[in-house]
């Protein structure tokens, strides 16, 4: 069949931090995508400014760069497991990947998951061992890790048969032989854009069979609505063309040797608009064939994996795409607090459900339920950080809400419980092994090895419940003076482990209203750990601080001193106080119990109780009891 042999389409997969948004700017460099005056900031492709504050990848990005008459467009994906669900998707548009290696790390648990994905339908990936020229990058032991990788995941012998590259996305660099690394600096990117369009397949191009093409990517725009983007397998698209949307769905999604699938629903419609990239940008144009990525407007609903065909291939779908399902949830309610509606804009239940709809039209990892509570509903996601990073973006839109602890999502299967477990990887110096077995057997963890890194550094494996690392990698950072690296990967559901101890202390729960005065906040630092400072404001059933033992204790910031004759008015300047723990976001829900939520406003993260009035909390406990 003829293919389209100027075009090549390409996605770059790594670990986290592995590099691969920093080689993409040199991409840029190297094939001179912006005016040479052009100013341009570093990680251009994390245009979000939540990514750059991070520094990591939320969503999936477009780009095409040309290079001697070669159009290759690129797909920047994700790092992170929280947001894996978007590399899932962009592999079935790809004819190929670039799997970025550490140079120093070597493969890690997402390296594993997506170099999985990609030879399990059937993509011949190049590898890049990047940070070649760090002082403690060891290139050849990162390229024979990488190899071991390929023959467990059982890649075949015209996989496993990968072709290399050496270099330095952040120099701009790339060689196709390790003695040539020393002089690698001078020799730019040629190598890399080489090794692309010789070893990644040019797409399929039967211009003349009716239009076909799977959506695996979704875009929203309050004009347009909802685009499908994906590659066009065959055929042409031209603007006001009709075409058929065809939405599947497995017979049975957990039977995995069951591949029969069903028509959900079908659509006819209009191409509206089409768009593709140059460079950054995304441009509309006329028409499009095959080979060619393209965003397409029309249907009223589109959805990932939908087929979008030629009225004469009505009749034969393309298989759904397969999207791993949630496995943690938690509680998004309407602020019901004392000072609702003063730091931003209060939001009804009404309004709270339109932004999380309005997340749905893009964000398929998502879920959102309605229990039927007056006050808020439960969205589900991939990760406790896929999860927070939906809250700050709604708080930096200026909303004001509450949100409760994360909770894992189980399954039952033949009347026993399930419960997701994760694939967790921790890079220690060797002092601190002690305290992180400790730790982590307490919440169900078991050991799966032990190994020596070349850096010094000591690595651990362990098989560890989704549960048991919600609130662990605050106090993980904690216990190992910020020295130790912890990434962890859903590896499937498994029976449940048994219970897990909860968090150790209790709260300092203030009993009044009012601002947090030094003279009390002297007395309460002797009893816990503070999260608020002198002149406060604070509020009944507010959370101020962690009590150092087990339990709750209640507490009146707010008390002032009593003025007598004897006391001097000076007296208060001579408080000493401890620095507050300042809680962000992600800590604020790692660290609350199960009766305690997180109020967001766009100026504060304030730490509460779910039942505000002492008197209703002890009514309830009795409840319970």
């Amino acid at each position: 069949m003829k293919r389209a042999e100027h075009i090549r389409n390409i996605a770059i997969v790594a670990h986290i931090d592995h590099g691969k948004t920093t080689l993409i700017d040199s991409i840029f460099r190297a094939a001179q995508v912006f005016r040479g005056n052009a100013r341009v900031e570093e990680r251009v492709m994390d245009n979000d400014d939540l990514e750059r504050e991070k520094g990591i990848t939320i969503r999936a990005k477009h780009c095409t760069v040309e290079w001697k008459g070669y159009k290759i467009n690129i797909i920047d994906t994700p790092g992170h497991a929280d947001f894996s669900g978007e590399v899932e998707r962009i592999l079935s548009t790809v004819d190929s990947v670039l799997l970025l290696v550490d140079a120093g790390e070597g493969p890690m648990p997402q390296t594993r998951y997506v170099l999985s994905h990609a030879l399990g339908i059937g993509l011949k990936p190049i590898v890049y061992i990047n940070k070649v020229d760090r002082k403690e990058a060891d290139p050849l032991a990162a390229l024979n890790a990488t190899f071991d990788l390929f023959l467990e995941l059982g890649a075949t012998d015209e996989q496993a048969d990968f072709p290399v590259l050496y270099g330095s996305g952040l120099s701009g660099w790339a060689v196709s032989d390790l003695k040539d690394i020393k002089g690698g600096e001078s020799r730019g990117m040629d190598a890399l854009f080489e090794c692309i369009v010789k070893h990644v397949a040019p797409p399929l191009a039967d211009e003349e069979s009716p239009f076909l093409m799977q959506v695996s990517t979704l875009a929203w725009n309050e004009y347009i609505g909802r685009m499908g983007c994906g590659k066009i397998i065959q055929g042409r698209i031209r603007r006001g063309d009709e075409f058929v949307r065809i939405s599947t769905a497995w017979e049975d999604k957990n039977d995995k040797d069951n591949q029969n699938y069903v028509v959900t629903d079908r659509e006819p419609s209009r191409t509206v608009q089409i768009f593709v990239t140059h460079g950054l940008e995304r441009v509309e144009v006329d028409q499009a064939g095959a080979g060619d990525i393209v965003w397409i407007s029309g249907p009223r609903e589109i959805g990932i994996g939908d087929t979008l065909a030629s009225p004469d291939l009505d009749s034969f779908p393309l298989p759904p795409l397969d999207i791993e399902e949630p496995t943690v949830s938690m509680f998004f309610l309407v602020n019901n607090g004392p000072f609702a509606g003063q730091e931003g804009r209060p939001i009804t239940l009404r309004q709270l459900k339109a932004r999380l709809e309005r997340e749905l039209h893009t964000n398929v990892a998502l879920r959102m339920e309605d229990l039927g509570r007056s006050d808020g509903v439960k969205v589900s996601g991939r990760g406790e950080l896929q999860l927070a990073i939906l809250i700050e973006e709604m708080r930096r839109e200026g909303m004001e809400f509450c949100v409760s602890k994360p909770e894992v999502i189980t399954e039952e299967h033949d009347g026993a419980l399930y419960e997701p477990m994760e694939d967790l990887v921790i890079d220690i110096p060797e002092e601190y092994q002690g305290v992180v077995y400790e730790k982590l057997s307490r919440r169900r963890a078991r050991v799966r090895g032990m190994e020596s890194l070349r850096t010094g550094l000591t690595r651990l494996l362990f098989t560890v419940p989704t549960r048991g690392l919600i609130g662990y990698r605050g106090e993980f950072m904690t216990d190992t003076r910020g020295l130790g690296i912890m990434s962890s990967r859903f590896s499937g559901y498994a029976p449940w482990v048994g219970d897990i101890a909860p968090r150790s202390r209790g709260s300092l729960v203030s009993l009044d209203t009012g601002e947090a005065t030094s003279y009390q906040l002297e007395n309460l630092q002797e009893r816990g750990t503070l999260f608020v400072s002198p002149m406060d404001r604070i509020y009944a059933g507010m959370i101020v601080g962690e009590n150092s033992r087990p339990g709750d204790m209640p507490c009146n910031p707010t008390k002032k001193k009593q003025a007598t004759n004897h006391r001097a008015s000076t007296k208060e300047f001579t408080v000493k106080l401890d620095v507050p723990r300042r809680m962000s976001l992600e800590k604020a829900i790692e660290w609350i119990a199960d009766d305690e939520l997180v109020e967001v406003t766009p100026k504060s993260i304030r730490l509460r109780k779910s039942i505000l009035d002492d008197n209703e909390r002890r009514k309830a406990r009795r409840i319970s009891a």
